[in-house]
């Protein structure tokens, strides 16, 4: 056995390149191909599909097309392949991948999991005392009202491994982390135990980094400049030791970069605490060191890792009712005035605001004074509107909106087509005892039951983080001297996304006197200056000095997920960007 392996991951989301799965196979060597196409969004879409088209369906059939393209070359360069493209119904996924091999006639061993899927349990354990109480909002399911539709347990990465070491060849998970992937075939390389948390921890770091393909690869990197070319962006590689260390890479001859400024910025995203929770282990991602070790390669190595936390994260979906929109496009002079005609007509016309369950209004001043061209002088007003009866906002709604045209605002402008309104899903993070989690491995017509290390009563092992003042220590002498007014992104790169109804947005310094800088600038304060419509809603900071860096996590931003939240940009991922747009005041050293 060599002494890495190297886990190459061709997919960051369902929708993402097609071709990458080739390019991963025929790009250089790697030991097994992985995808990650599960978001929250990702599995309301997988329930639409199920609703719309049966319940043989409710998996990723783009990974169908991609596995049909690789499958031989997997197969004759003994590449292993771990997908949680299996969504809602691994099963189904796992037969029609039986049958592709079959067409191809080739043999091939396929492994699935499942027991992630609560529905047939959840009145059951609710009646037990399980709350599913909402992490974001502290509001048991059951006081909620809202009747769930989908219910899945985040698992973890040892069925994975088990399938492994039973000879799998091609692995189909349901809703499991995100890193699972990665860190169950690193297991399964160095054989690790339950414990070996140091270990464990560094996989599950490089599955972070690497779980969203091209992002750590330049994608989405916020120095542009530093990126040679946006032109085939190569996918990332985790190029794994036994210890846990690993480097991250990519392919030769594709675009992109690999760096530690992209490196750290991946690390950054969508995380809260530095303590990063997993089902397997906990990362301290304030311990990891991080150095470039060569052309487009990046060595993590050092990262702690303490006993995995008591419960699983559990992924529910809700029904919330149904909802309508629309947008109109105000244009020119009193802006404020025309949104108030319009709405004012529109609610008059619909039974009034107190009609629907929730209404929501967006006033988007993206017009300029003096314009410079007809888009210039553009703002946007949003409406959005949810309802228990369906009719309410259904296809009235629209024809109420259509209704106006030609009896309301001058310049009147529709910008989204007329809807029939639609179901609304809404996303409920909770937690489950881990004592009532099992996976359940399907491989050669047998049935494992894998317990999670939470159920092995283990020794508890934790990691002390560093407390607070030895952050401040780390932070160094705050610059002092005369300023300059600059664009904050001019200093600092930012990462930010979704998690659940909450947003979080990274910061890093590229040096070690403007992270100093940024630690005693950048407060909570400070950032509800910068940005203003972010200072009703709760922000929490934590400091990660060995990255020079700074996350933010915005609770009850996204409202309900990215799936019931009208939000323009609903998954946040421009928010870091908004930040480096603001003007500051900084200390000319820093400057230069």
């Amino acid at each position: 056995m060599s002494e890495v392996i190297r886990i190459a991951n061709c997919s960051g989301f369902y929708g993402d390149r097609l071709s990458a799965a080739r390019e991963m196979v025929d790009g250089g060597p790697i030991d097994v191909l992985t995808g990650d196409y599960l978001a929250e969004l990702t599995m309301t879409i997988l329930y639409n599909q199920q609703q719309a088209r049966g319940e043989s369906f409710g998996y990723v059939g783009t990974f169908l097309k991609q596995v049909q393209d690789v499958l031989g070359d997997c197969l004759d360069k003994d590449i292993k392949i771990v997908t949680n493209a299996g969504g809602l119904n691994p099963r189904a996924m796992a037969a029609e991948v039986e049958k592709l091999i079959e067409s191809q006639g080739r043999t091939a061993k396929v492994a699935y999991i499942d027991g992630d899927d609560l529905m047939p349990e959840l009145a059951s354990l609710t009646a037990q005392g399980h709350e599913f109480r909402n992490i974001d909002k502290n509001e048991t399911l059951a006081d909620s009202g809202l009747p769930p539709v989908t219910a899945n347990i985040y698992f973890g990465a040892w069925a994975i491994k088990e399938a492994l070491d039973q000879g799998a060849d091609i692995v189909i998970c349901p809703r499991v982390t995100d890193a699972a992937v990665v860190i169950g075939p690193a297991a399964w390389k160095f054989n690790w135990a339950r414990d070996d948390y140091d270990a464990l921890a560094g996989a599950l770091a490089a599955g972070h980094i690497i779980e969203c393909g091209g992002q750590a690869c330049g994608g989405n990197y916020s120095f542009i400049d530093e990126v040679p070319s946006f032109l085939n962006v190569g996918f990332p590689i985790a190029e794994i030791e036994a210890d846990g260390a690993f480097t991250v890479t990519k392919h030769e001859g594709t675009g992109g970069l690999v760096s530690p400024g992209t490196v750290t910025a991946q690390l950054l995203y969508e995380i809260s605490s530095p303590a990063y929770l997993n089902p397997d282990v906990i990362a301290h991602f304030d311990t990891m060191k991080i150095a470039s070790v060569g052309d487009n390669r990046v060595r993590v190595s050092g990262t702690r890792g303490s006993s995995p936390p008591a419960t699983h994260k559990v992924c529910i979906n809700t029904m919330g009712g149904y909802g309508n929109s629309c947008e109109m496009l105000l244009t020119g002079l009193d802006i404020e005035r025309k949104a108030e005609i319009f709405t004012e007509a529109l609610f008059a016309s619909v039974g009034g605001r107190d009609a629907f369950d929730d209404v929501e209004i967006q006033l988007v001043r993206s017009d300029k004074t003096n314009p410079m061209s007809n888009e210039e002088a553009f703002a946007a007003l949003r409406i959005a509107v949810r309802s228990e009866d369906k009719a309410q906002v259904g296809r009235l709604f629209s024809a109420k909106v259509v209704e106006l045209a030609l009896c309301n605002i001058p310049g009147y402008t529709g910008r989204n087509n007329v809807s029939q309104g639609g179901p609304v899903i809404v996303y409920w993070p909770a937690l489950l005892d881990s004592q009532q989690v099992t996976e359940r491995l399907h491989i050669g017509g047998t049935t494992t039951d894998i317990l999670p290390t939470q159920r092995l009563a283990l020794p508890e092992i934790r990691y002390q983080q560093q407390p607070p003042a030895e952050n401040l220590l780390a932070a160094g002498k705050e610059p002092v001297g005369p300023t300059q007014t600059i664009e904050f992104g001019r200093l600092f790169g930012t990462r930010s996304g979704d998690k659940g109804g909450c947003a979080n947005c990274g910061v890093w310094a590229t040096s070690d006197a403007a992270y100093a800088w940024l630690y005693h600038y950048l407060t909570v304060e400070q950032l509800k200056v910068l940005l203003p419509d972010m200072a009703g809603y709760v922000i929490e900071r934590y400091e990660m000095p060995n990255l020079r860096a700074l996350n933010f996590y915005i609770r009850g931003v996204l409202r309900d997920g990215v799936s019931s939240n009208n939000r323009i940009d609903g998954q946040a991922k421009s928010l870091g960007e908004y930040l480096r747009a603001k003007h500051i005041e900084a200390p000319v050293s820093i400057c230069l």
